[in-house]
């Protein structure tokens, strides 16, 4: 069986690094992290990710924008997003939820549960 892979997108280094540590060695996932939403777009077809974590915000383009962009890639349209944000109420949320995202991952996160969260998100996806 092969790994589940994850593409993180987020513009602070410390969150990648540790998220992707935590998802690897925890989670037992594949993950490629990029540092930029373009960056994201780039890498995506060629890593094809089961699941999708981007930051809501970050300099170059904002997570919504990267999601609806994710949305027009052929083989893209229902591959499960996670926002990541630190910057939320109640209308953000259901913003970023009505979006199209599987859900809202509110920073800070403890990362060695971070793992656990997404495995509980995707069998809500798979349901």
């Amino acid at each position: 069986m092969s790994l589940q892979r994850i593409l993180l997108a987020d513009d602070e280094p410390d969150i990648l690094e540790v998220s992707r540590i935590a998802l690897e060695t925890v989670g037992g996932f594949e993950v490629a992290v990029c540092s930029s939403g373009a960056e994201l777009l780039q890498r995506l077809p060629d890593f094809c990710p089961d699941l999708i974590v981007i930051d809501v915000m970050m300099p170059d383009m904002a997570g919504p924008e990267v999601l609806a962009r994710v949305r027009q890639l052929p083989g893209f349209a229902r591959t499960p997003v996670i926002f990541l944000t630190g910057v939320i109420n109640g209308g953000e949320l259901r913003a970023l939820r009505d979006s199209g995202a599987a859900d809202v991952i509110l920073k800070p996160f403890d990362p060695m549960t971070l793992a656990d969260r997404i495995d509980g998100i995707w069998d809500s996806v798979d349901d």
